[in-house]
């Protein structure tokens, strides 16, 4: 009994070295080329002339959208705002185009976040201003803006007569497995790795019934899985090759109910780089605990680099994500920021 003991405690501890020898084995990028911030820029109040509604008319509380901007416009001496429905073949860049050939300056994306990123896309390095009413499961960029989510009427009412702040964009080009690239915008986090794994795995009939915490059932079934290896160049510096779970870019850094990156602001110029690379579900816990107290020390399986441009060169093809949207393998990716791009309107 008592050698059962003594064998049960040696192996607990040669576990536990060998998993803080590996924790310690990460090897963080060198840092050198750190970006200069920009300074917020607020526009402050000024009235719109001219108001589309964007509205996905699969999501829940569209007629209550619908009315709450119509109302809101009419008080404010608008005329009535052109509704403008995307579709599943168009998620909203082309009933964005519509609006601003029809004279819109404020164009308000009422959808989840796939809508939203839809009509920043047209809409960013314009002068037209974006308005959000949020109608979906994860609503990322409303909840990084102070939109209130449960409330239709004071979303419309901050988005059709709110102060004007401007914020950045990032710009992500991907290079898919087939040999094709394409361009994208992205207002919150995009990432490779594990993250889009999870919401490419997340089931859609689960999240019409509990919503975010769909996410949560995935990201248990990927804990497990191995490291994959990537170059990276953070601001045209040289290729460094590491390990790593997840790489996220992030223009702001909440997410559901997390502040994942405390120091992304979303009008600083610059992008966090997110590097993830634990080897187990110990090391994921590890990130988690640090996130959800918002622990300053640094710990190794998770690095924050902040930069303006960059470039991923996957050693083997990796899922991806902008937003929350699964957008498929690549064999490496480039992102850049796109400063005080977009106008937002917000309460």
């Amino acid at each position: 009994m008592q050698r059962n003991r003594l064998i049960a405690l040696i192996s607990a501890g040669a576990a536990g070295t060998a998993a803080t020898i590996s924790w310690l084995s990460v090897r963080r990028l060198v840092d050198r080329n750190r970006p200069t911030t920009l300074a917020p820029v607020v526009d402050g109040v000024s009235s719109a002339r001219k108001v589309a509604l964007v509205i996905n008319p699969s999501k829940s509380g569209t007629d209550e959208a619908i009315s709450a901007v119509k109302h809101v416009c009419a008080e404010a001496g608008l005329a009535e705002p052109l509704v403008l429905e995307s579709t599943v073949e168009d998620a909203g860049q082309g009933a964005a185009h519509r609006a601003l050939e029809a004279g819109c300056d404020l164009i308000i994306a009422a959808g989840g976040d796939g809508t939203v990123r839809a009509v920043a896309e047209v809409l960013r390095d314009t002068e037209a201003t974006l308005g959000l009413i949020p109608l979906g499961t994860g609503n990322l960029l409303a909840r990084n803006v102070e939109v209130p989510l449960e409330d239709i009427g004071t979303a419309a009412l901050g988005a059709v007569r709110g102060p004007v702040r401007t914020i950045d964009t990032g710009s992500i080009t991907l290079e898919h497995v087939d040999g094709h690239t394409s361009e994208h915008a992205f207002l919150v986090i995009a990432g490779v790795g594990t993250d889009a794994d999870v919401m490419d795995d997340t089931n859609e009939d689960l999240k019409a019934k509990v919503g975010w915490l769909a996410y949560s059932e995935a990201g248990f079934r990927h804990l497990p899985g191995k490291r994959k290896k990537i170059s990276i160049a953070l601001d045209g510096g040289n290729e460094q090759t590491r390990s790593v779970r997840s790489v996220l870019f992030a223009n702001c850094g909440k997410l559901q109910g997390l502040d994942l990156v405390p120091e992304a602001k979303i009008d600083d110029g610059v992008l966090d780089v997110v590097m993830l690379s634990p080897r187990s579900a110990a090391g994921w816990a590890w990130i988690f605990l640090k996130t959800a107290f918002r622990a300053r020390g640094t710990i190794p399986v998770m690095g924050f680099y902040p930069s303006a441009t960059l470039a991923v060169r996957c050693h083997e093809p990796m899922n991806t994500q902008i937003d929350g949207d699964g957008t498929g393998l690549v064999n490496g990716l480039r992102v850049e920021v796109r400063p005080g791009s977009l106008k937002i309107r917000v309460a």
